[in-house]
């Protein structure tokens, strides 16, 4: 199975101006991403941007650029036009790297991607993981996701989301006995064709209540098929104390 990773990357981030280019452990942060790109099973892996300073850094290093407009509001619609100048076929497996995720395993790059490929019913895929604590189950900045039976997404959200009513009526400093709650891991896997159709769709209450841009594809009835994520995802790179974090982990050996 063919696909290709798109790495989004755009220069005027509000907490790291310039995160793409940003270095860490002497090389800039979108070359460790393109790395593991390349790491996976991708076909191709292509640096999206709107910035020269990125696409001249990505080129220096031997990465294919597609220069995009400057007014996309997500990294789905810069998707979205590489898929239209590229012409790829409705059918292409395009995944969608985000360009601060410097230690994303190219395992679960690949992962995803096959996921998609295996599930002809889902617009999309993506990749979760067991919430490890109760901090985290509670922490708004991370994204919980409910599953069906078959592994599809019911519903994402900020809030704890199912909401153990016995064993949080006691206690919300520990996880329930037995809990199930899910991390969502921000990777996906798109068909082309769905991406040019995504984008036309304007964003629903939902998506603009949870700051979620993927609960857009649940509003309109599509699927989102969430497999378990075969290794742990590093963090990514928001904030200085993130790069540092990343940095450490790096120069430590970190795979």
């Amino acid at each position: 199975m063919g696909f290709t990773v798109v790495i989004p990357a755009r220069y005027a981030s509000t907490r790291l101006p310039g995160k793409p280019l940003r270095p860490i452990a002497g090389r800039p942060m979108i070359e460790h991403v393109s790395r593991r790109a390349r790491a996976s099973g991708a076909e191709e892996v292509i640096v999206a941007t709107d910035d020269e300073r990125i696409a001249r850094t990505a080129e220096g290093f031997g990465a294919r650029v597609c220069l995009t407009a400057p007014t996309h509001p997500s990294g789905t619609d810069r998707l979205a036009e590489v898929a239209r100048l590229l012409d790829f076929p409705d059918d292409r497996v395009v995944v969608n790297l985000q360009g601060d995720e410097p230690l994303m395993p190219p395992a679960l790059i690949d992962q995803v991607a096959a996921d998609l490929a295996a599930h002809a019913a889902a617009s999309a895929a993506t990749l979760c993981e067991p919430v490890a604590t109760a901090a985290e189950l509670f922490d708004p900045n991370v994204v919980k996701v409910v599953l069906d039976g078959q592994g599809y997404a019911l519903y994402f959200s900020r809030a704890v989301v199912p909401w153990d009513r016995d064993a949080f009526a006691v206690s919300t400093r520990e996880l329930p006995a037995g809990a199930t709650h899910c991390r969502h891991i921000g990777l996906y896997a798109y068909r082309a064709g769905f991406i040019r159709e995504f984008v036309g769709w304007a964003p629903c209450a939902l998506e603009r209540t949870e700051m979620l841009e993927q609960l857009r594809i649940l509003w309109h009835g599509r699927r989102i098929h969430v497999a378990r994520a075969c290794e742990r995802p590093g963090p990514g790179v928001d904030t200085e104390d993130d790069l540092a974090r990343v940095e450490g982990r790096l120069r430590a050996g970190a795979p």
